[in-house]
């Protein structure tokens, strides 16, 4: 996903104008806001961030009618102090009790478990993908560093400190422990099936040629409930206080007004960003 710049957004024709109660929010207020809503097209990011503009608007006149904050302040942290407080008087979150907690556990333990890891060392003999005659030489000199391997399996180090392009060289090629998804992703795919010891193969991928050793596996487990209590409830909790929070900016767009943008599914996703 990239940043959408304010120039490149189309001049006229646009969306209607964005309005809470009687307040305009301007279409330089809202192109200000999109470079913190990273989006796959200018569109989508224009309606993240006027959402999100649209919310803190909403609480800022709520929080103005209950006397927290100036009617016509334009501090910005003083309203984001106001609605701080606000949020804290006005909304009701619940606690989530043991039993709820425990019930969350066992339906949802992918949340909670370990991945599988693998402990890896590699060699990246970099040549870009559409470099044949790099990709060929590479590959012809990983195959020959593997043979000098599985004789001298001692000399991994040195010859990842020679010919690695990856940074982790200055560790003699140590990756450390990875999980699923912390590598780039074809050697993440070869890695779910490879056997630990030197492959004998070199591995593809977009950088170049990988010579890869796994040197142990740890399989995925759950821990215990009581080791990860604590995740459970920040988890029910934080899911209570988007439903809350959901419920409570519905009922102020009900009595305040909300025009040129709608707060659907994900109003408190807007504020809890």
């Amino acid at each position: 996903m990239e940043l959408i710049a304010v120039e490149s957004l189309p001049a006229g024709g646009g969306p209607p104008p964005v309005r809470v109660g009687d307040v305009a929010i301007d279409d330089a207020a809202i192109a200000r806001e999109m470079q913190y809503h990273p989006a796959a097209s200018a569109d989508e990011a224009w309606q993240q961030a006027a959402r999100a503009l649209a919310v803190r608007e909403l609480l800022r006149q709520r929080a103005a009618a209950l006397g927290l904050v100036e009617a016509d302040s334009d501090d910005r942290e003083e309203g984001d102090a106001a609605i701080a407080a606000l949020l804290e008087r006005e909304l009701d979150v619940p606690e989530p009790d043991e039993a709820a907690c425990r019930r969350h556990f066992a339906a949802h333990p992918e949340h909670f478990s370990t991945p599988r890891q693998w402990r890896v060392r590699h060699v990246l003999l970099a040549a870009a993908p559409d470099d044949a005659p790099a990709r060929d030489a590479q590959y012809r000199l990983g195959t020959q560093l593997l043979k000098t391997l599985a004789v001298h399996p001692e000399r991994f180090t040195e010859l990842a400190q020679r010919h690695s392009a990856c940074p982790s060289r200055d560790a003699g090629g140590e990756l450390g422990w990875l999980a699923p998804g912390q590598t780039v992703v074809e050697l993440d795919r070869a890695l779910q099936h490879l056997p630990e010891g030197l492959h004998e193969r070199p591995l593809a991928s977009r950088y170049g040629w990988h010579l890869v050793c796994i040197d142990a596996r740890r399989e995925a487990w759950l821990p215990p409930f009581e080791a990860v209590a604590e995740r459970v409830r920040h988890r029910l909790h934080e899911q209570a206080t988007r439903r809350a929070l959901r419920h409570y900016l519905l009922a102020l767009e009900a009595e305040i007004g909300v025009e040129g943008i709608a707060l659907d599914y994900d109003a408190a996703g807007a504020l809890m960003q």
